[in-house]
């Protein structure tokens, strides 16, 4: 059958003639808005407005420039005035949910059909589980809602992905997109390297930003010294660190798989190369033995690449040969505002900076009070969600289980959080909810394995394989901060994990 033509012609003008006057309206109804309310706001709305038009016209789209704007957003938030700051904070996270109503929208209407993925029955065991500990331990509605969606959020962009089902074509431009956001981001922290105060303070969102009781974004304190320690405009060093660590070990997956056309290697080539020293001018040592990891599961597990062995037992050599020259006391190291690499990168091994941290009720000090206080206190399903040690209880200031137990508030008495999100959710979610969260977590990392080893497509190949080695660097970044709620890391493991498995589906392999 020959197709019409000239009727989808038609069509796409009626279309596009019913969007032109849409927006024409929308403008007239905003200028007449900045009558009775702040231009600022009206701005906002009628920006809110269009994504939500944009996320139901094109959500895949929708989901690509999200993702490409989140390692912006904390410094363009510093420039948000306050009167619509609230919304330019959850304005992002807004766009989850919006795109969750998209894909529910869609299956209602016929569009999407229901689809099982490997994560459906480990997921929903860890919601109930966390229904139940909230049930359990009497958790205030408003408490329990914001913890459960600390928790949860960005979970649901592995099922809105796997839904939407984006194609192929899209996903590689996302990828070399995000690619070149990498090279943006180590292109300013090398000038940081270089510029030092003047630029850090410009990148630096250093203010505080409360809504009554709630604590919207808390600043970023520079307690190293200008230049010191990188973190482009994603607000700290560490943020930077890990986001880097996190797609460079997505781009060399690619290169070990040769899934690069000629035209896009040397670049990919190019970007590694430069962006990789930045993730060490980060100092942040979460990225840099997440990002090792992460590596050495692609080169000497999966590829035994026998010159990264031979480097490796080099590097080894090197660093007792370091120590046994410099005479370096690595048990007295402790953090300082100026560091060497060295240092920094041996300070991890102190027992002087071990000691300090549980003194100075630093992480080690909450690793040893979740296991010694916290979970024994409730064992089985913890004292629910936003309760302890992650974002959620830091932003409310709810102090009320560390009073029942006797324990300063948090990192340094004051900040609510632990520093470790497995330890945090064990607190909250207690032994058998935190156990269900890593079954979850662990069957992806299994999913994509499986679709590694068993897909046709190179491309598909070699984005499950990175995407697996990246869920092993989060792993070791959630021991050390609450990476699993940060929007500039948790967002992109799951949505990676919901397009390999939506790759994984067409071939048939999930």
């Amino acid at each position: 059958m020959i197709p019409n033509f000239r009727s989808l012609y038609q069509a796409s003008e009626e279309q596009t003639r019913l969007a032109f006057f849409g927006f024409t309206a929308l403008l007239a109804l905003g200028f007449l808005g900045t009558i009775f309310f702040s231009p600022t706001l009206v701005v906002a709305t009628v920006l809110g407005v269009l994504a939500v038009a944009f996320a139901f016209a094109r959500p895949t789209w929708a989901l690509c420039v999200f993702a490409v704007y989140l390692p912006f957003e904390p410094f363009l938030l510093k420039w948000v005035a306050d009167d619509v700051y609230v919304f330019a904070r959850y304005g992002s996270e807004l766009v989850v949910y919006l795109l969750l109503a998209v894909v529910c929208w869609r299956m209602l209407t016929g569009t999407i059909v229901f689809k099982r993925t490997p994560l459906d029955v480990a997921f929903c065991v860890v919601v109930f589980l966390a229904l139940v500990s909230v049930v359990m331990n009497a958790v205030s509605p408003w408490v329990a809602l914001l913890g459960l969606r600390q928790i949860f959020r960005f979970v649901l962009l592995f099922f809105i992905v796997v839904y939407l089902a984006p194609s192929k074509n899209i996903v590689r431009k996302l990828l070399i997109t995000m690619s070149i956001v990498v090279a943006i981001q180590a292109g300013l922290g090398y000038a940081q390297r270089v510029i030092g105060e003047p630029l850090d303070s410009f990148l630096l969102p250093s203010a505080q930003r409360t809504l009554g009781g709630l604590q919207l974004t808390s600043g970023t304190t520079e307690f190293w010294d200008p230049g010191q320690r990188v973190f482009g405009t994603l607000g700290r060093y560490d943020q930077l660190g890990t986001f880097m660590a996190f797609f460079l070990v997505l781009l060399v997956a690619f290169l070990y798989e040769r899934s690069l056309s000629p035209s896009e290697e040397l670049p990919a080539w190019a970007i590694l190369l430069f962006s990789l020293p930045v993730v060490g001018l980060a100092y942040s040592r979460s990225a840099w033995f997440g990002f090792a990891l992460a590596f050495f599961f692609i080169a000497l597990i999966i590829k035994r690449d026998k010159r990264v062995l031979a480097a490796s037992v080099a590097g080894g050599i090197f660093l007792v040969g370091y120590l046994i020259v410099s005479g370096l006391a690595v048990n007295q190291l402790q953090d300082s505002a100026n560091q060497t690499f060295a240092n920094r990168f041996f300070e991890a091994f102190s027992v002087a900076r071990w000691q300090g941290e549980y003194f100075g009720l630093g992480r080690v000090y909450w690793m040893a009070q979740t296991v010694w206080t916290v979970v024994p206190s409730s064992p089985l399903f913890g004292h629910g969600p936003g309760t302890y040690g992650g974002g959620a209880v830091a932003a409310l200031g709810n102090t009320k289980l560390y009073d029942e137990l006797g324990l300063p508030f948090g990192v340094y008495g004051t900040e609510g959080y632990i520093d470790n999100n497995w330890f945090s959710m064990w607190g909250e979610l207690g032994t058998v909810g935190l156990g269900a969260y890593l079954v979850m977590f662990v069957t992806l990392f299994s999913a994509c394995m499986r679709i590694y080893r068993e897909s046709k497509d190179p491309e598909v190949r070699a984005l499950a394989l990175g995407v697996a080695a990246a869920m092993l660097a989060v792993s070791v970044n959630a021991l050390l901060a609450t990476y699993l709620e940060a929007r500039t890391l948790a967002p992109y493991l799951w949505m990676t994990g919901g397009m390999v498995v939506a790759f994984g589906k067409k071939e048939g392999i999930v």
